[in-house]
């Protein structure tokens, strides 16, 4: 079922339109967002569609194909509604304090954004749901104040500490493009980025051990990077540069900090590194950077898990030019840059080391650089 045929069964007319906004695959740069570093994403085609049609003014209710009752809220403050649905209220109440006059609105969700798989559902959901009360209420909002707001709905209302990276994917990518941002400045580059065309394919492995961004462990890492900055006298991390960074382990005590530290330092130039061989149309040679960034993540960062390790090494074995987890970690997916006719054969091998190692069987796909947010 549609999010349209759910909209006209929940209120019993058509919406007024349909609007989409994409999951995310982030091509490296984890963790390094709200160190106000770099990253470089791209959309994914898999999204989400909000169907969108007038209410009285202060009314919204939700529903949606995977929630049996739809949840109604007026006028909210943080917290107010909890759940899916508190994504949606986290919208409304972004516009709401950033002074915009939100009108009210019935809303129907669908989504084909595999659900705690690190490839960003939740942002997929806000952005829809902005755009969409943007342009139903013929809102002025610039395209680039976008992703704060969304990100705020997550951080403020629903209580995520996620950077701005995967609202800026989900707003801001472009088809056959990934999208180079300054978490800083929010500026932003489009890096062509047509795989198909050079024989290459980026494979999504969903490792199917689930994460949540809620939790401590996410949060602990956030707060040991802004302590960290704190004691080396920088705003963030990321005016710790490569050259900079011996000399800057050097000043702190604790080994746990100076790992993650250590991290988004090589995370931030792994970025720019990768960006300038994609420049260049050297996409083969990225792939040891993305392999480099894995293992930071496993042996610095510390956030991935059995199941995405083993992914990463059974993606190299099959002839993968580099993997990596992407996401928040504890969980979810792994990229592994293939040739597009080796596919099959390590999708293979990864499904037979999870079997070997007595895992739930991941799920894969071939991932393409889609558009961000849209009407349809």
């Amino acid at each position: 079922m549609s999010a349209a045929d759910v909209f006209r069964q929940q209120f019993g007319t058509d919406p007024e339109g349909l609007w989409a906004a994409p999951g995310r695959v982030n091509l490296i740069g984890e963790h390094t967002d709200y160190n106000e570093g770099y990253v470089l994403p791209f959309a994914l085609p898999q999204r989400t569609v909000a169907a969108v049609g007038p209410a009285p003014a202060g009314e919204w209710t939700v529903c949606s194909t995977f929630a049996d009752e739809p949840v109604s809220f007026g006028v909210t403050e943080p917290g107010a509604v909890t759940g899916w649905a508190g994504y949606v209220a986290g919208i409304v109440w972004s516009l709401q304090d950033a002074g915009f006059d939100v009108p009210g609105a019935r809303i129907a969700i669908d989504s084909d954004v595999p659900l705690g798989s690190g490839l960003s559902s939740s942002a997929a959901l806000e952005s829809s749901v902005l755009t969409a009360l943007i342009d139903l209420g013929g809102l002025d909002v610039p395209l680039e104040r976008r992703p704060a707001l969304a990100q705020r709905a997550e951080n403020v209302y629903v209580g995520a500490p996620t950077g701005i990276l995967d609202q800026s994917a989900s707003i801001r990518c472009q088809e056959g493009r990934a999208l180079f941002l300054d978490c800083r400045t929010y500026e932003i580059d489009q890096i062509p980025f047509d795989l198909a065309a050079e024989g290459l394919a980026i494979l999504v492995i969903n490792s199917n051990a689930p994460h949540q961004h809620v939790d401590g462990e996410y949060g602990a890492r956030r707060k040991s990077c802004e302590e960290a900055a704190q004691i080396l006298g920088v705003p963030a991390l990321r005016d710790v540069t490569l050259d900079d960074l011996e000399d800057a382990l050097g000043k702190l005590d604790d080994e746990v900090m100076r790992r993650r530290v250590r991290h988004i330092v090589t995370e931030d130039q792994r970025v720019l590194d990768t960006v300038e061989l994609l420049r260049a149309g050297r996409t083969r040679d990225i792939g040891p950077l993305l392999t480099a960034s894995h293992a930071s993540m496993r042996d610095d960062f510390e956030i991935t898990v059995p199941q995405v390790d083993i992914a990463v090494e059974a993606a190299l074995a099959a002839g993968a030019y580099g993997a990596r987890m992407t996401g928040g970690g504890f969980g979810g997916c792994v990229l592994a840059l293939i040739d597009a006719d080796r596919a099959d054969q390590t999708v293979a091998t990864v499904d037979a080391a999870y079997a070997k190692a007595a895992f739930t069987a991941p799920t894969s796909w071939i991932a393409t650089a889609g558009p961000g947010a849209t009407r349809i």
